[in-house]
Parts: structure tokens; C-alpha cells; sequence
């Protein structure tokens, strides 16, 4: 049975849940009266700084307007951050919700901004209508660029945001203001993919003191209209959940995902006869992700069409040496055949 100061709080949020609704449309009532609920039941139970309830972090959302992408990175002294600290849509916005954080931000501004609404007026709505505002922090880009923060001032120290040109960064039980500040100066200084801007600036924050309580765990999403076919918006989907140094692992992950994508690059050089950019590709894949037993494949490949047969063979053991499972795998391997047989093939995978 609710406490009576519980009804008579829902009561009031709902009336603001049931203004959205009339605004919005009628399917959005359901799920601005669930934020209402939601708003009254961490009133009265508060989120405790030190659970991993309440999501203590940086991060920074952010536009790449050449590329169309959206994306978010972050990194808090909580489990899981990744999980429940952003959400995304491809074309249309991204939402970082923490401090007490609640998914349904995200869902309901996306939803708002689809109707029409700016990032601004999605987050003013969502505000008034929830009473546990005081102790959230919510930031929102749009695909124009348009932003929209909101740190409440029951969040923990340190804690604020700063917005600017295709950014917003924030931030809460911070060891200061020059970890946002931090962020914003990588960001604003950088160039290139969006992820990797993302990753530098995660690391740029670390680097001037971080959270406040330390590290756990980190992500990084970027999106954008059809990706894979029209199948995905996920461009980049990367996250660590619990490590003692989860932006080395982050930036790990992302650059093993970065040599598969340059690994298929490979295919078609070789097709097009074109030995040199083939190696060139082989070579940087490797490179990026050394311990990645796709790229050195790939390289033996490259390397065989070549004609460097030695070179082949010892990749293909680095390969087998990463991934024992390769010993399976490589006699089936057509690219090999013209090798099968022989005697210095049959060492690497036995």
C-alpha cells in the first residue's frame, strides 16, 4: 500500500504526465505516467551515491554533422553504465540520462522529438513532469545539432554540464569542474571519426581527475540512419561493464572493432588485383588490433597472393597462436589450399 504523501505526489506529477499526453498524443500518456511513477517511488526512496543504482559518471553526446552520426560516451565508477545510461535513435537524438537515472528519458524525449518538439522543449516536458528532477542528470543532441541539459542541483558533487557547438558534456560526483571542462576541450580540439573523438575525450577526463570515486565500467554508442543495410542505426555499439581500467579496455575493444572493419576492405583489393593495397590493408588491420587473428589471416592471404609464402606461413602461425581454434579451421580455408599439403602448413596448425 503506498504511503499517503505517495498518492498525493503521483497525483500532482500525473496531472503534468496527462498535459504531455494531450500535447504528445494519447500513446504517450502511458509512458509519461509510468515516468510519474517511477519520479515518486525514488522521492521517497532516494538513490544512495554509493549503490550502482545511481549512475555517477562523465560523458559526452555528440553530432558529427558531416557523417549524420550521433553518439555518447561515458565512463562511471558504476556496473553496466552503458546499459543504462544512454539511449539513441539514428537520425533523430541521443539521450544521456545518470546521477538517478532513469531509462525512460530516453525513450520518451526521442519519442517527443519525432513529434516535432526541440531538445529544449522534450526536456523541459520530461522535467516538470517528474519529481525525482532534483536528483537527475539528463543531456540531449538532436540530429540538427540542437541540445538540451538538465542537471539538478540533488545530484552530487561535483556535479554540472557545459553544451556547445554538436556537443553536450556532463557529469556528477566528479573531482571537479575540470573534468567536464576536459572534455570539452578534447572535443572541441579534435577531428576525425566520431568515436575516436568520443574515446579522447573520455580519456581527456580520466586524465583530470575523473569520477570521484574511481572506474568500473565505460561505453561508447554512435548511430545513424541505416546502417548495415538499413537493418541497424548501430555504428559503433561498444561497452565495458566492469573492469579496473575500463577506458583501456574500451579503447581496445573499439580498435579490434575498427581492424574487422578494415579487414573487408581486403576481399575486393585482392579481387581487383591490386597486391600492394591489398598488403597496405592487411597490414594496417594488424596494426590496429594485434592480437585480432582475423587480421593476421587476412595478412597470410594478402601475403600468399603475393607470393611471400614464408611471410604467410608465419602469420598463420601468429594467428594460430592467438587462436588455437584456427587449427580447425585453417585446412578448410580455401584461400590456403595451394598450402594445404605441405609439410611447413602442417607444423603451423598441428
Amino acid at each position: 500500500m503506498r504511503p499517503a504523501c505517495m498518492t498525493v505526489r503521483v497525483r500532482a506529477v500525473l496531472g503534468l504526465a496527462a498535459f504531455i499526453g494531450m500535447v504528445a498524443g494519447p500513446s504517450f500518456t502511458g509512458a509519461a505516467a509510468a515516468l510519474a511513477a517511477q519520479s515518486a517511488e525514488s522521492v521517497v526512496d532516494p538513490y544512495s551515491d554509493y549503490t550502482d543504482a545511481y549512475v555517477a559518471t562523465f560523458s559526452i553526446i555528440a553530432r558529427d554533422a558531416a557523417t549524420g552520426e550521433l553518439g555518447m560516451g561515458v565512463q562511471s565508477k558504476a556496473f553496466g553504465a552503458g546499459n543504462r545510461a544512454m539511449t539513441a535513435k539514428g537520425g533523430v537524438a541521443i539521450v544521456a540520462h545518470q546521477a538517478a537515472a532513469n531509462p525512460m528519458y530516453g525513450s520518451m524525449a526521442i519519442e517527443l522529438i519525432e513529434r516535432g518538439y526541440s531538445p529544449e522543449e522534450a526536456l523541459d516536458q520530461l522535467v516538470r513532469s517528474d519529481d525525482g528532477r532534483d536528483r537527475r542528470q539528463n543531456a540531449i543532441i538532436d540530429i540538427e545539432g540542437r541540445t538540451a541539459a538538465w542537471t539538478g542541483q540533488g545530484a552530487s558533487d561535483w556535479k554540472g554540464h557545459r553544451c556547445g557547438v554538436d556537443y553536450c558534456a556532463q557529469g556528477n560526483i566528479l573531482a571537479g569542474a575540470q573534468v567536464v571542462d576536459a572534455m570539452v576541450r578534447s572535443f572541441e580540439s579534435s577531428s576525425g571519426p566520431l568515436a575516436e573523438r568520443l574515446m579522447d575525450a573520455l580519456d581527456a577526463a580520466q586524465a583530470a581527475g575523473g569520477d570521484a570515486r574511481g572506474m568500473q565500467s565505460g561505453a561508447i554508442l554512435v548511430v545513424a540512419p541505416r546502417v548495415g543495410g538499413g537493418f541497424s542505426d548501430r555504428v559503433v555499439d561498444i561497452r565495458v561493464d566492469d573492469h579496473r581500467e575500463p577506458l583501456a579496455e574500451l579503447r581496445r575493444i573499439l580498435d579490434l572493432q575498427r581492424s574487422g572493419e578494415m579487414i573487408r576492405d581486403i576481399a575486393p583489393l585482392l579481387d581487383a588485383g591490386d597486391m600492394d593495397g591489398a598488403l597496405a590493408a592487411a597490414v594496417a588491420a594488424r596494426d590496429k588490433s594485434p592480437e585480432n587473428d582475423n587480421a593476421w589471416v587476412a595478412l597470410a592471404n594478402a601475403q600468399l597472393r603475393s607470393g611471400d609464402r614464408d611471410a604467410a606461413l608465419e602469420s598463420l602461425r601468429r594467428a594460430v597462436e592467438l587462436n588455437p581454434g584456427r587449427r580447425a579451421t585453417l585446412p578448410r580455408d580455401r584461400n590456403f589450399e595451394s598450402i594445404h599439403a605441405s609439410p611447413d602448413f602442417l607444423r603451423v596448425i598441428r
